[in-house]
């Protein structure tokens, strides 16, 4: 859902769980000049609280670490940005909710 979202809106899809160490960005994409990292929370309702609050600080840096490592690898020289995309779907799995936060930290 989350990357048909992003192809709609001109994004070219880099990378897909991408891993490094015990991060993983769920998201690498790019958004004309910038390089984007994207962290995707899938819920079933905001009961507990609201799909992109369970970003904690912690997997922010695991995310940082696992980005600086992606743009070592890729020989890095554009402008970055971490977005976060918030899903909210039925018990059943259809889509019944999509948020896309740009610029969401750091």
């Amino acid at each position: 859902m989350a990357v048909k979202r992003l192809e709609s809106e001109n994004y070219k899809i880099l990378a897909r769980n991408w891993r490094y160490s015990r991060a993983e960005i769920d998201i690498i994409a790019k958004q004309e000049d910038i390089l984007v990292f994207i962290e995707v929370k899938t819920r079933t309702s905001e009961y507990y609280g609201k799909p992109e609050d369970a970003v904690s600080s912690y997997k922010e840096g695991l995310i940082l670490d696992a980005a600086q490592r992606y743009m070592e690898q890729i020989g890095h020289d554009w402008e970055i940005r971490f977005d976060i995309i918030s899903i909210i779907v039925t018990a059943s799995g259809d889509l019944k909710k999509l948020d896309h936060y740009q610029d969401a930290f750091f």
